[in-house]
């Protein structure tokens, strides 16, 4: 079915928003180095100050929206929360809106079913897992993938709610299997970016 031009207008829209948000984020990346508020607590705290507690819930939602509208890749939202808020309270506010989103999530893709899941992904993703959609196994197929840190997560929670699991089983292994894979993302992200800044300090 050859796509509308309203439907092509979109996702030209979609990708500028993409760009727009990637761009921002490499931008707030380079303002963080030159500010020290990624290895200052000083300056870390100075920069949150004049938000107090709604630093964290605005990180919240914005971790929710990362997950519903995946427009930017996960890694970059679960390091900024460890940079912006230290690895304890990063992971606590990372887990939370991620949690939050999956359900969101599969809720949607209970509702608009696979519509969304064509539009928001690329043919390729889909294929790659269309085996497992409708196999009597599914459940134990994503629990799995969602205990593995390398597994397309956002794809696959909206894949959930295309098949017959119940919202409880799938909040069971989201608020489960989601612990590991955003520790080993969140520390090792964050690892990684300070040797690196190490590197070119």
């Amino acid at each position: 079915m050859t796509p509308s031009k309203k439907q092509r207008d979109f996702k030209i829209v979609w990708n500028m928003i993409t760009t727009i948000g990637l761009i921002g984020c490499i931008l707030f990346l380079i303002y963080g180095v030159k500010s020290g508020i990624f290895y200052s607590k000083d300056a870390l705290e100075e920069f949150l100050s004049p938000f107090g507690i709604w630093a964290a819930v605005l990180f919240v939602f914005l971790q929710v929206v990362q997950v519903v509208i995946p427009i930017l890749p996960g890694g970059i939202s679960l390091l900024g929360g460890v940079l912006i808020f230290g690895p304890v309270m990063g992971f606590i506010y990372n887990y939370i809106g991620i949690c939050i989103g999956s359900i969101i999530v599969f809720l949607i893709a209970k509702r608009y079913g696979n519509a969304v899941i064509d539009f928001l992904f690329k043919p390729k993703t889909r294929e790659k897992y269309h085996r497992w959609i409708g196999h009597r196994r599914f459940d134990l197929f994503f629990a799995l993938m969602i205990f593995s840190p390398a597994a397309p997560d956002d794809f696959l929670c909206y894949v959930a709610g295309t098949t017959k699991m119940s919202l409880s089983k799938f909040s069971t292994i989201i608020f489960i299997g989601k612990v590991l894979p955003i520790v080993i993302y969140s520390l090792g992200l964050e690892w990684i970016f300070r040797h690196v800044i190490s590197v070119f300090a």
